[in-house]
């Protein structure tokens, strides 16, 4: 991929996210009415901002010839005939939107040939836009970052699921020697490590390949790497779209935690 067609892949990112974010913020968060909608085993919220994002991106994003993997659209076997995907989450972290938590986001990736090349991160409650690729690194509101991460894990800064810390999943990690962070989105948690600002995120239990993506994009393009517990790199676009578990941030810490811990 020449730098100057990523680069036409990440002003279509960009410009999508802005007009997203603009319908976003039509709606606002904590006030937000919501239905329940059935996800796998468990009941999840979802929204008119969900699905009129979800609208916008599908209209702006794919061209002839790409495919499409989105939370709020019917899935469709085309996909998995395209060398070029584009996964989106309209909302990550529907819950903290619905509730007023600003730990939500927009987000958008980009896979080529099974791999997370470009993606995009953004937060509109807290004006935060992420946007990288592999060819040009990561920008966070146009300003270069480093994406520079910690390689020990003792003293580093990890952001943990709301959730999971709330049901106690993490308890285990109290004596471990670092900080454990709680945030809503799995996609904003990625783009805050690919930023630089905290040094890695991971969960143990499945997620889909919409809520990383976009986010495990970015960390890529940080220099980070994505793992999975068993010390595999993650393919995208599978037919099956569940990923069983993801850790993100420096290879480094990573291993160290995946021999201390797992």
């Amino acid at each position: 991929m020449s730098l100057s067609a990523r680069q036409s892949d990440l002003d279509r990112i960009e410009s999508a996210l802005i007009r997203a974010g603009d319908v976003a913020r039509r709606y606002t968060p904590g006030s937000v009415e919501w239905k329940d909608k059935k996800a796998g085993e468990r009941w999840d919220p979802v929204t008119e901002a969900d699905l009129a994002i979800d609208a916008l991106l599908r209209e702006s994003l794919p061209r002839s010839g790409e495919g499409w993997l989105s939370e709020e659209t019917r899935d469709s076997s085309f996909r998995m005939e395209c060398s070029r995907v584009w996964i989106v989450d309209p909302i990550d972290g529907t819950r903290e939107f619905v509730k007023g938590v600003p730990e939500w986001c927009i987000s958008v990736g980009l896979v080529e040939d099974g791999q997370a090349v470009a993606g995009g991160v953004f937060n509109p409650t807290r004006d935060e836009l992420i946007l990288g690729s592999l060819e040009t690194g990561v920008t966070l509101n146009g300003s270069p970052v480093s994406g520079q991460r910690s390689e020990k894990l003792p003293g580093s800064r990890v952001l943990a699921s709301r959730s999971e810390v709330a049901r106690g999943e993490w308890k285990r990690f109290d004596d471990a020697g670092f900080d454990v962070v709680p945030c809503g989105s799995v996609a904003y948690k990625l783009a805050l490590v690919a930023a630089g600002l905290f040094d890695a995120t991971w969960t143990l239990i499945p997620k889909h390949e919409w809520d990383v993506v976009g986010g495990g994009a970015l960390v890529r393009a940080s220099g980070g790497v994505l793992l999975h517990a068993d010390g595999s790199t993650p393919t995208f676009n599978r037919e099956d779209p569940k990923l069983p578990n993801f850790l993100a941030g420096n290879e480094t810490l990573l291993r160290a935690f995946m021999t201390e811990w797992l």
